[in-house]
C-alpha cells in the first residue's frame, strides 16, 4: 500500500494556509509581468504528512539499540565476514544495517505507537534565520514513512520465519556486491550466492508444501529498500544519541573488540 499525500485534490487545503496568504502579499506590488509563469507552491497538510516521534521514547529506544547492537554483532560474528578487508566491513556495515535492523525488530516481535510532535514552522525557521539549519535538513519521521515501517514488520510476521531462515535472510543482505567500493566483490558476490542457496534449501525444507515460501520472502525483503536511514535514526535513536552521527557509532562498534 502506498501513502500518497490526498492533499492534490483539495482545494482549500494549500491556498488558504495562514503563511502562504502572509508570503503572497509580498507579491502584490510586482509588476504582473513576472507573475505571469509563477506557480505558488503547494504544501502538505494531509494526516499521513504529521511529523511524528515514539510515544514512549525510553522503552523502545532501549529495545531499539539492543536489535541495533545485536545486529552488528551477528555481521561481525561471522567467519566470512572476518575474513574481508577492514574497509568493505565498514562499507558493508554502512548499505545493509537499516534493512538489518528492521529484520531484528520483525524477529523480536517490537511493537511501537508513535504521537504528533510540533516541528518549527516554516515560518519560525525564517524567523529564526536557520539557527538550526542542520538538524531541519534531517528527514523527520511523519506518518506515512512509520506505516510503511509498519508494513514492512507485518510482511515478516505473517511469514513467521525461523531463527535460521531470518540468519540466512540476513546474510543476502550483507553480502551485496553491488555496492560502490568494494575491494573483494568477487568474493563477497560467491558468498551471497551461498546464502541465497541456503536459504532456500532451509525454506524448501521447513515448507515443503508451499513452493510460494521463497518468491514470498523476496518480496517481502524488497519492500525493506522503501525505508530510509534517515527515518531509522530520528526515530529511535535521536533521542539517545543527540547530536551525534549514528554511521559513526556503528563504526566504533564494529571495529571495537567486544
Amino acid at each position: 500500500m502506498d501513502y500518497e499525500c490526498q492533499c492534490s485534490g483539495n482545494n482549500n487545503g494549500c491556498s488558504n494556509a495562514i503563511l502562504f496568504n502572509i508570503l503572497s502579499q509580498a507579491d502584490i506590488d510586482e509588476p504582473a509581468k513576472s507573475k505571469l509563469n509563477y506557480l505558488p507552491p503547494k504544501r502538505c497538510h494531509c494526516e499521513m504528512h504529521r511529523i511524528v516521534r515514539l510515544k514512549t521514547p525510553t522503552d523502545t529506544c532501549w529495545v531499539a539499540s539492543s536489535v541495533l547492537v545485536k545486529t552488528v554483532y551477528f555481521m561481525k560474528s561471522l567467519p566470512a565476514f572476518q575474513q574481508l578487508p577492514p574497509k568493505d566491513q565498514l562499507v558493508l556495515l554502512q548499505s545493509c544495517w537499516v534493512p538489518l535492523f528492521i529484520l531484528g525488530l520483525a524477529q523480536e516481535h517490537v511493537c511501537f505507537e508513535v504521537e504528533d510532535t510540533t516541528a518549527p514552522s516554516m515560518l519560525q525557521r525564517i524567523l529564526l534565520n536557520h539557527q538550526d539549519s542542520k538538524g531541519s535538513d534531517r528527514e523527520q519521521p511523519t506518518m506515512a514513512g512509520v506505516q510503511k515501517l509498519k508494513t514492512c514488520l507485518k510482511k515478516f510476521w505473517n511469514l513467521d520465519l525461523s531463527p535460521k531462515e531470518y540468519a540466512y535472510l540476513k546474510g543476502t543482505m550483507i553480502f551485496n556486491p553491488d555496492v560502490p567500493g568494494l575491494q573483494a566483490a568477487p568474493f563477497i558476490n560467491s558468498l551471497q550466492q551461498e546464502a541465497q542457496n541456503a536459504l532456500g534449501e532451509v525454506l524448501l525444507l521447513l515448507h515443503p508444501e508451499d513452493q510460494r515460501c521463497f518468491p514470498h520472502v523476496l518480496l517481502a525483503s524488497s519492500s525493506l529498500k522503501s525505508i530510509t536511514s534517515d527515518l531509522i535514526t530520528e526515530l529511535f535513536f535521536r533521542p539517545i544519541i543527540g547530536k551525534a552521527h549514528l554511521l559513526d557509532l556503528l563504526a566504533d562498534m564494529l571495529f571495537s573488540r567486544c
